[in-house]
Formats: structure tokens, C-alpha cells, sequence
């Protein structure tokens, strides 16, 4: 049936453009391409997962046949704000990364400064947070190639059209203060609507592309949307092309509003296919009587509400017909809500592309498998550096968490910052998709992690918590580990914690606002969050610091020199604990510059302090090493065991169990 649709609607627009007489010419050198939204797009440079996107998709999104990418960014909340908005140099630091990417795949990159409030109006002195801003990116990027692009700015609005201009042209004359090589994409006020592309002027500057986003009918793109005003969540199903026996009754909600004069009232005409192509023929006549190059910078349906079959026919009239006017085109976005892929899907590009619309919109289609969870057979990294690959940073906080701080534990790394952190607050890494760590658990795999504290740190819990699913009384139940003053001390020192995943514990649930205590139904095969979180009380304004979090097969990490170098000696969980009556303790030697072998000693201790026994006092060579303590000669009760080499003290508890 689709592919019936769609070879009926090419039909009809080759009929409209024989009708229209039209001659198209070039224009821009990319022609498909597709929005990485809600990447760039953070309040704060800090708080962008950078590994949200990699190079392996800008591979996958080449491997469809798109030659562009429009890459939003929040410039303005890049910078340290009024006066000199100056741009953090991580943010360059990791879009050059991204640039990278895209030369070396010859894939063309807008830049758009996408600083962009839908409540807010653009400012009558904007020029003044734009000049700035654009004049850092130019001197930065001038010596890139010309596969990169800037756009001045993401639909202004609530801006009339010559203030808007004005400001435009000052941006263009600084920028071309810098770099000359680089092309400009300018855009018109109104939501860079295509009716207010005449309201531009002529620009003297020709190295430029005119933009123009395209949402029309917006009954249908939109509905579903809650941040328009009032909101469309209530409109649902509204058909396209318009059909009078399949238009949905109109919500009660939206009774004498703007959505009921302006769009539903209207949308018998507006519906039609001839009323899209139409309105894009606006931005067609513009470009051919100024003889300027546009580009559909925007353009899709809002998956939530609508009909996949009217969705996939919308694309299937609007890309074919933007092509046929040699317009470029690029879709908002990939992975979103206006995307590429399944609705609510885990949005793997093996799995979940929405084939029928990627075959309305001509682009190639690979081959899409079915999805089951395989079992980790190895270990992975869950921070180092950055978030994990396949992690989303879900954090449940109102404290603030510094993903980028330069105190790491490697030289040049990053590490993880968080203060003010109030009872409940986690740092929550989001796997997705879920995980079966189950053989990991079985095969006596370790969470490892460094952590450093100052202040009132403690009852600091880490779990996972594993996936809530249909089945009646199901939870989203936990697993915890709660750290105490035996495993790191609050005194401002990197401390590196090995806890096997067998210690974990039942923790129970909390759903629907209610809490439910443990029964033994924890799933390890369904992991869908790993957390770091402030459980049992709020921390006063402590400091803590997180890096190389990961889980490790602990017989085959090898030690890190430069890391030992500025840690010392690592002491490790014993395993099993508790037990009965032996348990192994492992801990590594640092590599010392001036040796190749460091003194070290081990005792244990009563919960009085008194020694009971000593395990080790010699030299040992650099690397990890284990010991056996079999404590047949002791009651059951809790007791200590310490490490010590000259300053260096780590005590850690173990239990006896008999």
C-alpha cells in the first residue's frame, strides 16, 4: 500500500512540475542531509555527552546516501556570557573532533548556532552576543576546510524583519573581517519561514546560502507538540493528504483557540498535496529571481501523535518535490522525534530505521535485523574520559555534576565532578540498550572505579537497577553497594575501589511513589541503569570526583603506570566477604622510577585495633598481587585489614562469618 502511495504521489508531482514549466539549476553543493539534534544543544559545554554521536555514525548516516550534516549548537551557552561571551575551549576542543570526523568522511558540516528559545523573542541588540561569539568561531575555524559551514542563527523571531536584517549584516561583515573562505547560511525572521525570504535584502556578500524551514501543514507536522502554545498534545491522528471521512473530531481542549481558526478550520485546503508544493515553490521563485542558492535547513513530522502511513506520505511529496527544485534538503532529525527510526525504539541503526520512510525519501535502505539482547562476555567502560558508548547521561539531580573536570586520575583525562548534592540525587548512566551482565556477575567480574572526596561524604550508595517490564508486580528493583569510610576517605586523595558484583545486594524498588521492599526478583540479564547516588542523606556541600569507571575482569587488568606513579599502592575488596574461613586480598604495587621492588605491609586487625595477624612485610616487585588470609583461628566478627607503605595507609573491612 505505501509503495502504491508513494508511486502515485511521484506521479502527481511530476505532473505539477511539467505544469509549472520550471527549469531547475544548481545550487548548493550537498543536497540530503539530516539534523543531530540534542547533542550540542546543552545548557552548559559541560554537560554535552559527547559519545552520544561517534564516528561510526557519521559512517552509518554517509552509508544512507546523506552528503550533509546540520550540527545544532547552543554557541551562546558555550561562552561565559555577558560581556565577552569567550567560547570554553572544551568547546572547541570537541567540535574540532566532529570536524574531524567530517572531512576525513567528506561529509558536509553546518555549523548552526541554534541558541533558541521558542517562548523567547530574538533581541532588538542580539548583534551584540552574536559579533562576539561569531568572530571567536571564525578565527578558529578559518583554516578548516570547505566542508564547513556557518549558520548566524536558528530562526529569530518576535523580531521584525529589518532589525533582524540589520543584525545579520553586521554578523556577515565580521566574519568576513576573518575568514573569506567559508560559506555563510543566512535565514530570514519569522521562524525562517520561506513567506519572509523577500523580506531579506540583497546581500552584497556572495559566498552565502539562504535557508528556510519547512513544517507545512503545521496541523499535521506538529500535532502532539507540547511546547507550542496552547499546547497540540490533545491532536492526534490528523490524516495527510486531508480526508474528510479520516479527520479526527477536534479537541475540546482547543476550542477557540488560534489552532481551531487558523489551522483545523483551514486544513481541508492546507492538507492537499498542490497547497505543499505550493508553498515551496515561495523559496523556489526566491532563489531564481535573486540567483541565490536556498537550502531546506528543516523539515519533518512529529512522530508522537501521527500516523506512520501519513507521515511516510508527507515525506514521500515533500523530499521528491524539494529535489526536483534542485532544493538541498535536511531533515529534522535522526534520532528523535522527527527522525529516522521506529517509534519508541531503542533507535539502533541495525535494528529500528523506519524502513517505508527512508524508501519515500529515495535514500538506502540496510539491512534491518531483529533485536536480542546478547550477554556481555567481556567488561566495559562506563566513564573514561567521557560517558560510555550505548550510555545516556540520565542524571536525577539538582546538583551540580561536571562531566569534564580536569581533576583525573590520567594526565590531560577527565574526570567526573558533583557537589551540592541533596538526599536522592544520583548521577545515573542510562545503557542503551539494556544490558545482560549476568555472566560477568557469575564469573566474578568487578566494578572499578577512583573516587575522591573532601567534605561530609558518606552512606554513598552505587547500584543497578534493572528494566521494569509488563509483568504485574515487576519493578525497576535494585542492587546496591553501599561504600563506608573502610573503602576511601574524605581527605581530598584519589582512592581506586575494585567491588566485586557478587557483593551487591537486593536493595528493593521505588515505583509509582511508593517503596517495595526486596523479594529476590532482581534480573541481572535486564540492566538498565548504572548509579551513583546520595541515598540516605544530603552531603552539606561536599565535593566528590569520579573517573575510570568501568567493569574489569580483575585477572586481566594490567597496571597503569603513570596512574599508579601519582596513586600509590591500590588495595582491593577482599572476595569472598563475607566468609568462611578464607578470603583472598588483592592489591597492586606501583611502579616507582628509581626501583623496580617497594616495601609494603599488611596486618589485620580486631575491631579494637588490636593485630591479629600479619600477611605481608617485604619488597615486592611493581604489579598486582593477591594473598590468602585464612583466619581458622579466629572468631566470627568484623574485622580490618590495612596496606601501608611509608605515608600510604589503606584500610578496608572484612566479615567472618562461622
Amino acid at each position: 500500500m505505501i509503495k502504491q502511495i508513494i508511486n502515485m504521489t511521484n506521479k502527481i508531482i511530476v505532473f505539477i512540475i511539467i505544469l509549472s514549466g520550471q527549469i531547475f539549476c544548481g545550487s548548493t553543493e550537498f543536497k540530503k542531509g539530516v539534523n543531530l539534534a540534542s547533542w550540542f544543544q546543552e545548557n552548559d559545554v559541560r554537560n554535552i555527552q559527547f559519545t552520544k554521536f561517534t564516528k561510526d555514525d557519521f559512517i552509518d548516516i554517509k552509508s544512507l546516501g546523506i552528503d550533509h550534516i546540520r550540527l545544532p549548537l547552543n554557541l551562546e551557552y558555550m561562552t561565559n556570557g555577558s560581556p565577552d561571551y569567550f567560547i570554553d575551549p572544551l568547546f572547541f576542543f570537541l567540535l574540532d573532533e566532529v570536524i574531524n570526523w567530517a572531512e576525513e568522511l567528506e561529509l558536509h558540516l553546518i555549523l548552526d548556532n541554534h541558541t533558541f528559545d521558542v517562548t523567547k523573542s530574538t533581541p532588538l541588540n542580539y548583534d551584540e552576543v552574536l559579533i562576539p561569539i561569531w568572530k571567536q568561531m571564525a578565527q578558529h575555524l578559518k583554516g578548516r576546510s570547505n566542508y564547513i559551514y556557518y549558520e548566524i542563527l536558528n530562526e529569530p523571531h518576535g523580531i521584525d524583519d529589518v532589525s533582524w536584517n540589520n543584525i545579520q549584516l553586521k554578523v556577515i561583515d565580521e566574519i568576513r573581517k576573518i575568514d573569506a573562505k567559508h560559506t555563510i547560511i543566512v535565514g530570514p525572521a519569522g521562524w525562517n519561514s520561506y513567506n519572509n525570504l523577500n523580506a531579506m535584502p540583497v546581500y552584497a556578500d556572495t559566498n552565502l546560502i539562504y535557508t528556510f524551514h519547512f513544517y507545512d501543514p503545521f496541523l499535521f507536522t506538529h500535532q502532539g507538540a507540547s511546547w507550542t502554545v496552547p499546547s497540540l498534545e490533545p491532536l492526534i491522528n490528523v490524516p495527510f493528504p486531508y480526508s474528510a471521512e479520516k479527520m479526527p473530531a477536534f479537541p475540546s481542549e482547543l476550542k477557540n483557540t488560534w489552532v481551531e481558526g487558523s489551522f483545523y478550520n483551514n486544513y481541508k485546503i492546507d492538507g492537499k498535496i498542490s497547497s505543499v508544493t505550493a508553498a515551496l515553490d515561495i523559496a523556489k521563485k526566491f532563489s531564481d529571481e535573486r540567483n541565490v542558492p536556498v537550502h531546506c535547513g528543516e523539515l519533518g513530522v512529529y512522530m508522537r501523535n501521527s500516523d506512520n502511513n501519513s507521515r511516510i506520505w508527507w515525506h514521500s511529496v515533500v523530499v521528491p518535490y524539494l529535489e526536483s527544485l534542485n532544493i538541498a534538503w535536511t531533515i529534522w532529525d535522526y534520532k528523535g522525534d522527527f527522525g529516522f527510526f521506529e517509534k519508541e525504539s531503542q533507535t539502533l541503526f541495525d535494528f529500528d530505521l523506519n524502513v517505508k520512510l527512508l524508501e519515500a525519501m529515495k535514500l538506502n535502505v540496510p539491512h534491518q535485523r531483529e533485536f536480542n539482547i546478547i550477554p556481555d562476555s567481556s567488561g566495559f567502560d562506563i566513564y573514561s574520559d567521557y560517558v560510555g558508548r550505548y550510555i545516556n547521561i540520565n542524571s536525577w539531580s539538582g546538583s551540580q555534576i561536571d562531566y569534564y573536570s580536569v581533576e583525573s586520575v590520567n594526565e590531560n583525562g577527565y574526570g567526573i565532578y558533583w557537589s551540592g548534592a541533596s538526599r536522592y540525587n544520583s548521577i545515573r548512566f542510562d545503557f542503551l540498550p539494556d544490558k545482560d551482565i549476568s555472566y560477568l556477575v557469575n564469573n566474578n567480574y568487578e566494578i572499578d572505579f577512583w573516587i575522591k572526596a573532601k567534605g561530609n561524604v558518606d552512606s554513598l550508595e552505587i547500584r543497578f537497577l534493572d528494566t521494569k517490564t509488563n509483568t504485574p508486580g515487576d519493578r525497576p528493583w535494585r542492587m546496591g553497594y553501599l561504600l563506608s569510610p573502610f573503602d576511601y576517605q574524605t581527605d581530598n586523595n584519589w582512592y581506586h575501589l575494585q567491588i566485586p558484583l557478587k557483593y551487591f545486594s537486593e536493595k528493593g524498588a521505588w515505583d509509582n511513589n511508593s517503596w517495595y521492599n526486596p523479594i529476590n526478583a532482581f534480573d541481572w540479564k535486564a540492566i538498565e541503569l548504572f548509579e551513583i547516588t546520595s541515598e540516605y542523606k544530603d552531603f552539606n556541600g561536599a565535593e566528590i570526583w569520579f573517573d575510570e569507571i568501568k567493569i574489569i575482569n580483575p585477572n586481566a587488568v594490567s597496571v597503569n603506570e603513570e596512574v599508579i606513579l601519582d596513586n600509590k599502592f591500590q588495595l582491593s575488596q577482599n572476595y569472598p566477604n563475607p566468609f568462611n574461613p578464607v578470603t583472598t586480598i588483592s592489591f597492586s604495587i606501583p611502579y616507582v622510577r628509581d626501583s623496580k621492588i617497594a616495601a609494603a605491609t599488611l596486618r589485620i586487625y580486631d575491631v579494637l585495633g588490636r593485630e591479629v595477624a600479619v600477611l605481608l612485610n617485604e619488597t615486592l616487585l611493581p604489579g598486582k598481587h593477591e594473598l590468602k588470609f585464612d583466619a581458622s583461628n579466629l572468631s566470627s566478627g568484623i574485622y580490618f585489614y590495612q596496606l601501608r607503605n611509608g605515608n600510604f595507609i589503606d584500610t578496608k573491612k572484612l566479615i567472618l562469618l562461622k
